[in-house]
Formats: C-alpha cells, sequence, structure tokens
C-alpha cells in the first residue's frame, strides 16, 4: 500500500552520527558524545514538543515559555532537597520514590501557573504575533523576578540522586546513567504525544482544529476549551523539561529558562511550527550537533546550531515536516 509518510528526514539524525565518526576516531569516544547528544536532545524535546503544540493549536508564539522551565526546576529543588534521606540512598527504587513526585509537582505547579499565564497575559493578545512577542517576553522577566523573590538570586544546586550517578561501560566506552534515563523519559513522553494524537478523540480534535478551527466550531466542540488545555499541558511539559535540564546541569538559575529558549525555538524552526515529530528530530539533530562540535571544534559551538538550521531551512523552508495550512 502507498503511503505519503515522507521518511526522507528521519534518516537526518543517523546520517548526522555516522558522518561525524571518521572526525572522531574513536569508536568509544563517538559513542559516549552520540549517547549524550540524544540525551540532551530529549530534554530539550520535552521542553520544545509543549511549545511547538501551542503554537501549532494556538498560533501564539510564547516567548515565555522559558518561565515554567525555570519553575519546574526550582520547584524540583525544594521537593528533592526535602527528600534527601530518598536522594541519598544507593537503590534506585528510593531514588525514583523522590525524583518522581518531584517532577509530578513540577508539572502540576507549572501547569497552574500555565493556566493563569495563559489567562491574564496570552489570552488578550491571540492573532497578534508582534504583541505576544513582547508581552511574553515580560511575563518572562516578571515571572524570573518572582522566582528571585522565593528561591534568591543565587545559583542552587541539584544534584544527581545517588543511584543515578556514575556510568555503565558498553565496551571501552563509559556513557553516563542519568543519559540513558533521560533518552528513556523522552521516548516515553513522545510516544505518549503520538498516541494522544493520533488515537484518541481530544488528539483528533487538536488535529481539526490545526487544519479548519471554523468547521470543528461548527461541529459544536469548543476550539477555546482546547487551546486552554493544549496551553496547560505544554507549560506542564517545558516543567518536567525543566526538572530534567536541571538535573543534566545539576544545578539551577532563574536565567535557565532564557537561556534554553533559543535552542527551544532552533528546534521547533527545525522540525517545521506546530509539529511533534519534527520536534524530535529537530531537538536530536541539535543535542548530537552541540556535543559533536563542542568535541571536534569547540569555537564553533557556540554557533552550530544557527548553521544547522539554516542548512535545513535551505533545504526546506518551512522545516523537516511543515504542518498544512500553517
Amino acid at each position: 500500500m502507498k503511503t505519503d509518510f515522507d521518511w526522507k528526514p528521519l534518516a537526518l539524525v543517523p546520517l548526522l552520527a555516522v558522518g561525524v565518526l571518521p572526525f572522531i576516531g574513536s569508536g568509544s569516544t563517538w559513542l559516549t558524545l552520540t549517547v549524550a547528544g540524544l540525551a540532551m536532545g530529549m530534554i530539550i524535546f520535552i521542553i520544545a514538543s509543549g511549545l511547538t503544540l501551542v503554537f501549532g493549536l494556538m498560533d501564539v508564539l510564547n516567548f515565555g515559555h522559558g518561565v515554567f522551565i525555570a519553575l519546574g526546576a526550582f520547584v524540583a529543588t525544594s521537593v528533592l532537597g526535602a527528600m534527601s534521606d530518598w536522594t541519598g540512598s544507593q537503590e534506585l527504587w528510593r531514588n525514583l520514590v523522590a525524583v518522581l513526585p518531584a517532577m509530578l509537582i513540577a508539572m502540576l505547579v507549572s501547569a497552574a501557573v500555565g493556566l493563569a499565564f495563559e489567562r491574564y497575559i496570552v489570552r488578550p493578545v491571540y492573532g497578534q504575533h508582534l504583541k505576544q512577542i513582547l508581552i511574553t517576553m515580560g511575563g518572562m522577566i516578571i515571572g524570573e523576578e518572582l522566582i528571585k523573590v522565593i528561591w534568591g538570586p543565587a545559583q542552587i544546586a541539584l544534584p544527581l540522586p545517588e543511584a543515578m550517578r556514575g556510568a555503565v561501560l558498553v565496551g571501552d566506552a563509559a556513557i553516563e546513567k542519568y543519559r540513558l534515563i533521560a533518552v528513556v523519559v523522552g521516548l516515553v513522553v513522545f510516544a505518549l504525544l503520538v498516541w494522544t494524537l493520533s488515537r484518541t478523540k481530544i488528539g483528533l480534535l487538536i488535529r481539526a482544529g490545526v487544519q479548519d478551527r471554523e468547521m470543528v466550531e461548527s461541529l459544536g466542540y469548543r476550539i477555546r476549551r482546547l487551546f486552554v488545555g493544549v496551553f496547560v499541558v505544554g507549560s506542564a511539559l517545558a516543567g518536567l523539561g525543566g526538572v530534567m535540564w536541571g538535573m543534566y546541569q545539576q544545578n539551577v538559575i532563574p536565567q535557565m529558562g532564557a537561556q534554553v529558549n533559543v535552542l527551544i525555538f532552533i528546534v521547533i524552526i527545525i522540525g517545521g511550527l506546530g509539529s511533534t515529530g519534527g520536534a524530535l528530530i529537530g531537538a536530536l539533530l541539535v543535542g548530537l550537533m552541540a556535543n559533536y562540535t563542542g568535541f571536534l571544534v569547540p569555537k564553533v559551538a557556540l554557533f552550530s546550531n544557527i548553521v544547522l538550521m539554516a542548512a535545513v531551512l535551505l533545504w526546506r523552508p518551512q522545516g523537516i515536516y511543515p504542518v498544512t495550512n500553517r
């Protein structure tokens, strides 16, 4: 049976990984860098997936997305700090008993703040992209200042739980345990998003709303409620990504969301605004590119992802998986 699915973008990640192998030389070093890049990419995907959904359905450019990242990370520091007996254990299940509630609480807090953010900041500027950029940037600045009021302006350590530290050996390659966990969490989030969007009624309505909002509303469905729900879910995913990113860096600062914002927008532009699958591929490309160039040519690493984005857009100006009618 003939399918219209475009498989070409799926080859970009393995092509990039295989293409740099001769330059790295050592197979064990290449494997370590590749897993590290995939882990970084998966964390960025978790953060970016919410933003690309918000744009895809709501046509909202939320430059304040970073505040939910920082908020999730800081909430996790408080929760994990109160469970030091569990995070200090050598047993993985005890670490998970601490980390999973920290993630859940961070997602709930980020979702609640996202609900207020949509109601009082984003809703008045629907359909006005320039105003969206300005007002959401202002909202992020205010959010960062409120984080400083609650947790202080200084950097706070967010160490990995004891059982998640260290590395496993694969041949001569040392692969950090946390990076493997990050890959698994990213795959779970992607699978849940794909299942929701493709196998549930809510997902059907979201995809239909992206394509033809007026038709969905004429059938009696309230797209506005879907808008709010998608924004809240996107904020929660940003909070989860903030926890993962904070543990990846092992410290958090109030400006961490703004620092990651650039990578997020590069990812969703590469993937195609509104595309979940495109965001995954874009995030993996960004993570791998950052790690490979950081090892091979450190001075180029600062702008390597800009070069990557430009190359992809020269190939496909609307991103690798553009959303129809976008």
